[in-house]
């Protein structure tokens, strides 16, 4: 089958808001698409497919190649979007007679050399008469479908189709391997379904809901529930099964090359749920450090020695998913958690502890401790987590019997500097914006340092509205960035809402924020008037526990 079913499902799940729409389309794509098309297609949606040789870079190469190059980067500008563009501008030569499959296009990239990708674009490129399929050809290939599809929505697609439980494809995923065939025979009621039981696999995350304060404490009852800290690293679950240690990242990347040290702490089998950080012994007993020194260490392909004593990691252990060769997910989370106690002592080691639980009787006690964090981690605590004592552990985000209750954010007035055009809906506006506050300038003037950038926070009007005011008030261009008019009395101010601040030696300012987004548009507010550089310091001070 070529390439055009995949692309028309591209094409009307980017034009459908609906998410029980977007699952109809999945759901049908793949019964009426055969083997290996569909396995191949559904690895794409759930971010599954990897190809080691092709990068963007040789589509761009591609495409200068055969017009000019200037032309390009204007068509670029004013699309936004790499795969788009190549897509409307695609000079075709005539040669080619037949549209490559889908199987045929990912096969053709897997087993690809570097100097053999390019080559194989052109081809494919030529024999497609229509953008779209050209679109969709791209878009496969660097992997930025961007159609407002989840890996978790593809999956209960997959599940429809066999009229399963969404959990039970959950459960089976990090066995299974694309394009999937075993997966659709079983589906299909043509075999067995296939076995889940892999040393060392990912178990789905269980994820909690945000807490509604006004209407859930009012119908919720605190004995029913434990509290913990919300720690501020990245959730993994570590697993040791059969001689199979792993880490991984809650959607279930392994890092564990990354880890080495955290992996080999777990020596008893089992499979912990935890948070991943870096923790310190000082004179005031363990410490959680911020996710800055996390950062260190994370999206490296191998750690050494210096680096590993430098920012030294270890898992803050939530929740128990296996004891030995027992599954333990069915229990409740009390007794999980008596497991857990004597499981995590027993591993004697300094890179696995325990997540305190934190006792309250009454909502009001609870929230006061939410406003004061641990002492000597003011902001590596982002909150609360409540979990039902007699809970399951179930994959997914299920209603009721885990919350979490984030602090509030922190906010600061700043101004817009730079904006950039988005992607995809988004690729006709200026949506992605950096903006920054006023500190000194090495001449003593006031001059505006840009301290983060964001892209959501604001509806479509608003965005309408911002868009606007960046053509309307550019003062340089910089390929798809625009510089905009930013003076004490001419420019946008934005509220900002943030998670925290961490020290920066990327960033002019010295700060980063964490989580930035835009909490409101200060129409009113002159840019004169927005916050100060100290004012952040401050606030970083604070967080530091200084």
């Amino acid at each position: 089958m070529d390439v055009r079913a995949f692309a028309e499902l591209l094409d009307r799940l980017s034009l459908t808001a609906s998410r029980n729409a977007k699952l109809t389309l999945v759901r049908d794509y793949l019964r009426e698409t055969p083997d290996p098309d569909r396995g191949w297609a559904l690895a794409a949606l759930t971010g599954d497919l990897t190809f080691q040789a092709a990068k963007p870079t040789f589509i761009r190469k591609a495409v200068e190649e055969r017009m000019d190059p200037q032309l390009f980067w204007w068509s670029y500008d004013y699309v936004g979007d790499l795969a788009e563009t190549v897509a409307l501008v695609w000079p075709r030569r005539p040669g080619a007679n037949r549209e490559p499959g889908l199987a045929e296009v990912v096969e053709g990239l897997q087993a690809a050399s570097r100097p053999e990708v390019q080559r194989l674009i052109e081809g494919w490129l030529d024999a497609m008469e229509e953008p779209r399929e050209r679109w969709a050809l791209l878009k496969l290939m660097t992997r930025e479908l961007r159609v407002g599809l989840t890996a978790r929505l593809a999956k209960r697609a997959a599940a429809e189709l066999g009229g399963v439980d969404p959990a039970e494809i959950e459960d089976l995923w990090h066995a299974l391997h694309p394009p999937y065939e075993d997966l659709f025979a079983w589906l299909e009621g043509r075999s067995e379904k296939p076995s889940a039981d892999n040393p060392g696999r990912f178990r789905p995350a269980m994820l909690a809901q945000a807490i509604d304060e006004a209407v859930d404490f009012a119908r919720l009852d605190p004995a029913d529930y434990a509290a913990e800290w919300k720690w501020d690293g990245i959730r993994v679950q570590l697993v040791h099964e059969a001689g199979v240690r792993r880490l991984y990242t809650r959607t279930g990347d392994d890092i564990s090359r990354t880890f080495p040290d955290v992996v080999d702490a777990l020596f008893e089998e089992g499979v912990i749920d935890g948070e991943l950080l870096v923790m310190r012994d000082g004179p005031n007993g363990r410490t959680v450090a911020s996710f800055a020194d996390l950062q260190q260490r994370l999206n490296r392909k191998s750690v050494d020695a210096k680096l590993t004593a430098a920012y030294p990691a270890g898992v803050r252990a939530y929740d128990l998913l296996a004891e030995g060769r027992e599954d333990v997910r069915t229990l409740s989370f009390a007794e999980r958690r008596r497991r857990l106690e004597r499981f995590v002592a027993r591993q004697g080691s300094a890179r696995i502890d325990l997540s305190p639980l934190q006792p309250f009787e009454a909502w009001a006690e609870l929230a006061a401790l939410r406003a004061q964090p641990p002492p000597g981690d003011p902001q590596v605590a982002e909150g609360i987590m409540l979990k039902r004592w007699d809970s399951i552990y179930e994959a997914g985000r299920p209603k009721g019997p885990w919350f979490k209750w984030k602090r509030d954010p922190f906010l600061v007035d700043a101004v817009l500097m730079y904006a950039q055009r988005g992607h995809g809906k988004r690729s006709s506006f200026y949506s992605d914006y950096t903006f920054g506050v006023w500190a000194e300038a090495d001449d003593g003037r006031r001059a505006l340092t840009p301290v983060g950038k964001a892209y959501f926070g604001f509806t479509d009007e608003e965005l309408r509205q911002i868009d606007k005011f960046v053509r309307d008030n550019t003062v340089e261009r910089f390929g798809p960035v625009r510089s905009v008019r930013a003076e004490p009395h001419a420019g946008l101010v934005f509220e900002v809402a943030f998670e925290g601040l961490q020290r920066s030696g990327r960033h002019r300012s010295g700060v980063a924020m964490r989580f930035p987004r835009i909490s409101r548009i200060r129409w009113d507010k002159p840019p004169g008037e927005a916050d100060e550089l100290a004012t952040l310091e401050r606030m970083l001070a604070q967080m530091e526990g200084r």
